[in-house]
């Protein structure tokens, strides 16, 4: 599975600049004028993650394949948008397919950079995407309510029933201008249909994004406070990037990214710490294969079992599935090898009902 997320953000706010460096590809037009993304900008991007490149040491196979993750890069927002304003509407089905979404806001001052408002401030312009996302959700919600309250006319249909009351409190919830991931009931069989039905932007988990001037890193910035403290009211996760750093970065060797990254006392760079918040955001993990063709990680949800983990692979695989041979990535990494790991007793035989474990490093066996 690949990881999809979007990118979304007021224009000028340095989306276009950001998913450049997330993509290591300078294939998004970043200018400085409005709205200068029409359509989306797609790019898969491989996840960094150091486990895969110390088993690749080891394994020294033919090819290293890391996770994926999918980026769009979304145009810009204005106020109004739900109702025609700027691009109109036609960012949400684009949102909608996303499963995170990254919500870039300008911490940064720069008169050479035009801001849409006028002025610089992010808590502000966080809301008037938020809004939008919400009054575009009631709109929909709104016109799907209307025919299932005609469908109700005579009906006995529970589920349809139960549909129609989560409808009224959710539409409800939205017009009270509160997002659809925080309406209560959010567990009941009604709202759960509904919300796979609709499909609301309101309901899809958010991770932050403050993007900051080059000469900002690591300082002190009231303008990131502001962010901060909007995550913090609405429980979601925060990073703090500057996207024209992370862009240089992504022309450089792994040496030199090491040393650039060490320079401004950082160990990680925007993309790690925004993939690695987006995997604890969906509670996705990895697993290992390892072998003289290839060393790959695959991308599961916690608490998937090994025959659903093995479908990731190949749905043969989960179908003729026999036993997983697993090894913990630390015993791995310190045995260096199967055979070794094997003679140690470390290599586990796990039937169908194992719960994968992050970083395990496995060898299904199954009937073809």
């Amino acid at each position: 599975m690949a990881l999809s997320v979007g990118i979304v953000g007021l224009p000028n706010v340095g989306k276009s600049t950001l998913f450049n460096a997330l993509t290591k590809a300078q294939n998004a037009q970043a200018a400085n004028y409005p709205f200068c993304t029409i359509e989306p900008n797609v790019a898969i991007a491989p996840v960094p993650d150091p486990r895969l490149d110390a088993l690749a040491v080891l394994a020294k196979p033919q090819q290293v394949l890391p996770a994926t993750v999918r980026f769009t890069d979304i145009a810009g927002l204005v106020a109004g948008a739900s109702k025609g304003e700027g691009l109109g509407n036609k960012f949400l089905a684009h949102i909608r397919e996303t499963e995170v979404i990254i919500h870039v806001a300008r911490a940064f001052e720069d008169p050479d950079v035009v801001h849409v408002s006028g002025t610089v401030d992010p808590a502000r312009d966080i809301d008037v995407i938020d809004t939008e996302l919400i009054l575009a959700d009631a709109q929909i919600l709104e016109n799907r309510l209307d025919r299932m309250i005609k469908q109700t006319k005579g009906s006995k249909d529970r589920d349809l029933l139960d549909k129609v009351e989560a409808g009224k409190r959710l539409l409800d919830h939205l017009m009270a201008g509160k997002p659809a991931i925080s309406v209560e009931g959010a567990d009941t069989p009604g709202m759960i249909a509904l919300v796979e039905e609709i499909r609301p932007l309101s309901a899809k988990r958010v991770i932050y994004c403050a993007n900051v001037a080059e000469g900002d890193i690591g300082k002190d910035n009231p303008l990131v406070d502001k962010v901060r403290a909007v995550a913090e009211s609405r429980g979601a996760e925060m990073v703090v990037v500057c996207a024209r750093m992370e862009e240089d970065l992504a022309g450089l060797s792994d040496e030199d990214r090491q040393e650039f990254l060490s320079s401004y006392g950082l160990t990680e760079s925007g993309l790690d710490r925004v993939v690695r918040l987006a995997y604890q955001t969906l509670g996705l993990i990895s697993f290992f294969t390892v072998g003289p063709k290839e060393v790959r990680a695959w991308t599961i949800t916690t608490g998937t079992k090994a025959p659903a983990a093995a479908s990731e692979i190949h749905s043969d695989i989960e179908r003729g599935f026999i036993r997983a041979e697993v090894i913990a990535f630390n015993d791995y990494t310190k045995h260096q090898t199967e055979a070794k790991c094997r003679a140690a007793g470390v290599l586990r035989q796990e039937g169908k009902e194992y719960v994968m474990a992050d970083a395990d490093v496995v060898h299904f066996l199954f009937n073809v």
